[in-house]
């Protein structure tokens, strides 16, 4: 897991060097500080003079100045190296996100991505933040305050043969009952950025149907979900400091009364006050540099599940690759479904689509009307290859689509789906998606085929009027009709519109496909409705049933042989004269 991770430190591998060497050299110093501050006791306790106490004085200054400037030093290539190291794991996160087909996001939750490229990078920064200092820097104080008191203290240094094994198990027993915790907050965590996110984008419905109260209480129990299991995790480690501090009083109190008494009755000979002051230094360094391995140890146990999850994504491969041999040029629009049949995931109970063999020729207007889940997107998604085929082939332009290079593929097939997206920046940012070196014509022409320029040209500011995130500001037509210039300004080989215009009104839908007939004819046009009326024009419609083709034929010919096509016709237009 950790081999994964570290991949993404890179250009911060100096800094990470660093840091634990200038670590090393401020340790060093403060072990070396104690020994002389007790020769200096001892001088002074000699009688020395006033230019011994100032060579030792400005000796404990100089020393205390490298140390000052090494833990510095140590700092700031401690704070580079882990930010840039959580840089660098959200930006191979997220690339890797970008990468994934649809069936690899179909296995997280938008709320559980979110939390992995947030709070668990955070987690795991402050995890590297440790590990690369204080992780460095407590064993090494730890080893050379135990030797320095060993060599001060003789025998009496033999308390922290004692101390070490008592804050050693407790600290174990006390991590080994916070990890199951941590583990399962983190789930927590991803039910309450779930119920956060679901809110934020539902406020307008939530707000006409007046479940304000819902909300809050449903976001009440996530959020207490969370309190419970850290007050858990921190009754649990609140035993950290009562321990480590009843351990530093032991030490202090029979360092104290022992060292006292070996100095009274050896009068000074086997012990001085200089040893006894330097062994009391040793002794809280000793103990903090384990209070500070405890925090260490903490910090990398919630780390550690965060590092798991952020590896699942780093780690998940796209079910979607180029063959070693990618064609980059498609001929033209045909499509061809031979034996196709289609399932999401391997554990699906049954298959979305099956037996699918259909034919479409180069420019031929195809549509397709079906019922709630008779998978008309699911086939549509097979083309431009967001998902492979489980039995059959998928061909585009005569070659099966496992054979072009995935972008050539998709950037000859322009898809607007039923939830298609307008992102926060002005139209013509939006617009430009479709193609980036359009010129402001081709912009207004794709508009103008999508029944868009008109409602765009009354904005006060036109094609740079802003667009909120998702586009929040403008009505679902007006979406829907931007989403259709996007598409066009591809100039695709195959357009697919997935119930694109259901939010328009027909008479919008009407010159909709009239200027798509006459602008793009050579383009092959799928047509996914609920309407009769925004198909009825199509070469062939396509009926759907139970994830098959119920149903093939002109508009005239389904009204007269199918059955189920004529009541859908039927009920539609005694609605209409109704209305």
């Amino acid at each position: 897991m950790w081999k994964v991770l570290i991949k993404s430190i890179r250009e911060y591998k100096k800094p990470s060097l660093l840091a634990p060497a200038y670590v090393s050299l401020e340790v060093v110093i403060e072990c070396i500080i104690p020994f002389i501050t007790a020769q200096l006791v001892n001088q002074i306790k000699a009688g020395c003079g006033i230019e011994v106490i100032l060579k030792y004085g400005l000796l404990l200054l100089v020393m205390a100045s490298f140390s000052l400037t090494f833990g510095r030093l140590a700092g700031t290539a401690c704070a580079t190296a882990s930010s840039g190291f959580a840089r660098n794991l959200r930006k191979d996160m997220f690339y890797s996100i970008q990468s994934f087909s649809f069936e690899n996001i179909d296995k997280f939750s938008s709320s559980s991505l979110v939390t992995r490229l947030t709070t668990d990078v955070t987690n795991v920064q402050h995890a590297y933040m440790m590990i690369i200092r204080t992780a460095i820097r407590s064993p090494l104080m730890l080893t050379f305050a135990i030797i320095m008191a060993f060599i001060m203290g003789g025998r009496l240094a033999f308390i922290f043969v004692v101390v070490i094994p008592v804050l050693g198990i407790s600290l174990f027993f006390i991590i080994r009952k916070v990890f199951p915790i941590f583990k399962r907050v983190f789930r927590k965590y991803d039910a309450l950025n779930s119920s956060i996110q679901e809110n934020i984008q539902g406020i307008r419905v939530v707000k006409s149907f007046v479940r304000e109260d819902y909300e809050k209480q449903k976001f009440n129990q996530a959020a207490e979900d969370v309190r419970l299991e850290f007050t858990r995790a921190e009754k649990i480690l609140a035993f950290n400091g009562p321990i480590m501090q009843f351990c530093l009083y032991v030490n202090m109190v029979f360092i104290l009364t022992l060292g006292s008494y070996t100095i009274i009755t050896t009068q000074g000979l086997n012990f001085n006050v200089g040893q006894l002051s330097s062994l009391l230094v040793y002794g809280f360094q000793t103990l903090m540099s384990l209070m500070m391995l405890s925090m260490v140890f903490v910090m990398i146990t919630i780390a550690d599940e965060s590092a798991r999850r952020i590896v699942e994504v780093l780690s998940e491969s796209s079910t979607l690759t180029n063959p070693e041999r990618p064609v980059y040029e498609v001929k033209d629009g045909s499509i061809d479904f031979e034996g196709v049949s289609f399932r999401y995931s391997e554990t699906a109970e049954r298959m979305a689509l099956q037996n699918i063999d259909l034919h479409i020729a180069s420019g031929e207007t195809i549509g397709i009307l079906g019922g709630t889940g008779s998978s008309k997107s699911t086939l549509v998604q097979l083309i431009p290859r967001l998902y492979d085929a489980t039995e059959g082939v998928v061909k585009v332009g005569g070659l099966d689509v496992r054979a072009y290079d995935i972008e050539a593929l998709r950037n000859q097939v322009s898809m607007v789906l039923q939830n298609n997206l307008l992102f926060s920046g002005t139209i013509k940012e939006n617009l430009a998606w479709g193609n980036p070196e359009a010129t402001g014509d081709e912009l207004r022409e794709a508009c103008r085929l999508a029944q868009a320029d008109d409602f765009i040209s009354q904005f006060p500011n036109g094609y740079d009027t802003r667009i909120e995130q998702g586009g929040t500001n403008v009505s679902g037509g007006q979406k829907q009709r931007l989403c259709i210039a996007r598409a066009l300004l591809k100039k695709p080989k195959i357009l697919i519109l997935d119930d694109s215009t259901s939010a328009v009104d027909t008479q919008t839908d009407a010159n909709i496909r009239k200027a798509l007939r006459a602008y793009i004819p050579d383009t092959t046009k799928i047509i996914i409705a609920q309407r009769v009326a925004s198909v009825q024009d199509a070469d062939r419609i396509i009926l759907m049933d139970k994830g098959g083709i119920a149903a093939i034929g002109a508009h005239a010919e389904l009204l007269q042989h199918n059955a189920i096509y004529r009541e859908v016709y039927e009920s539609q237009n005694k609605a209409g004269e109704k209305q």
